[in-house]
């Protein structure tokens, strides 16, 4: 009977020898928590520790993370290629990136089809016209409003890049803030039969609310204008002025001596049609924290023959 118990706390040690101490960084849209919880259970599942922080923006969780020499750090909405200056900037050799974690994020501007088909507006170089800009003008002061990019988010030097590119700036304002707050208000005045013009990406719920092909249309551009990019023309030879994005899980550089992490980060798949039916359960008022981790074990549960594969795999590599 000794002889077993000595061998039960053995194993028991054991595993505890191998459990790494992970830091989940969170990102400061509350809509990018269902993916980052999704890869925590995950880590908990291979017998990690995982401790969340509280929401930073962007450009704070690079800093958290290149600079972790404790144990391992990740976040799991690294934007590619959109945020590749903010991964340059703290240094690509102090990370570990490894495969997409969520394929076919697509962003553009928008407007009310309504609009769009009267008018025949196909691109936001259309807006030049003061006549047209005017459809769109939410305070009276002749320029369109654009509900846009908060500050420190990738997409904001996209839009202002564009607006000086193609002469914009004498006819759109682009109004930035509390995004959620801005195209909650965007959608009300749709909802009144005013014209709206913003920006806005998938996943995220706003594409549930206002139905891309039905309610509103994606607005091309003329040319490729891009800050980083030298083309943002799609294979079909359509041109949304932004880039098909991927989300990826990008970690400290700690995170590749873990063969069971590195291999999982490498792995995990999330489909962008989960994530945007996620946010639309948010967008209905589950949007607390307790909600969005409720969410997670949900789909954990339903997809639990993926799951067990990847950890199955994960503890393979280990």
């Amino acid at each position: 009977m000794k002889k077993i118990v000595f061998m039960m706390l053995s194993i028991l040690l054991a595993s505890n020898l191998f459990a790494v101490k992970v830091t989940a960084v969170k990102t400061s849209i509350a809509e990018e928590g269902f993916q980052m919880q999704i890869v925590a259970e995950a880590l908990r599942a291979l017998g990690h520790d995982v401790e969340v922080t509280n929401g930073v923006d962007y450009a704070v969780a690079y800093k958290i993370i290149a600079q972790d020499k404790d144990g391992v750090s990740f976040m799991a909405a690294n934007w590619a290629p959109l945020q590749s200056n903010m991964i340059k900037a703290v240094g690509e050799e102090n990370l570990f990136i490894a495969g997409d974690y969520i394929s076919n994020c697509a962003q553009g501007y928008l407007i009310d089809k309504k609009t769009a088909d009267k008018y025949n507006i196909k691109y936001i170089n259309d807006l030049k016209d003061p006549k047209i800009a005017k459809l769109f003008d939410s305070n009276g002061n002749g320029k369109a409003d654009l509900a846009g990019c908060a500050p420190g988010w990738g997409c904001e030097k996209v839009i202002e890049h564009q607006l000086d590119a193609f002469g914009l700036r004498d006819t759109i304002t682009h109004n930035q803030g509390q995004y959620a707050a801005i195209i909650t208000d965007t959608i009300a005045s749709y909802r009144t039969g005013k014209s709206i013009l913003y920006y806005t990406w998938t996943p995220y719920w706003v594409s549930g609310k206002l139905v891309p092909g039905k309610d509103v249309v994606f607005l091309q551009v003329k040319k490729s204008a891009h800050p980083v990019l030298k083309s943002t023309k799609l294979s079909n030879g359509a041109n949304y002025g932004f880039a098909i994005n991927s989300q990826r899980i990008v970690a400290n550089k700690a995170a590749q001596n873990h063969k069971d992490i590195a291999k999982l980060f490498a792995i995990m798949k999330l489909s962008v049609n989960d994530v945007s039916g996620e946010n639309m359960l948010m967008s209905k008022g589950e949007n607390k924290e307790k909600d969005i981790i409720k969410h997670a074990k949900m789909w954990i549960k339903q997809n639990k023959t993926t799951f067990d594969s990847w950890i199955k795999q994960a503890k393979a590599a280990k």
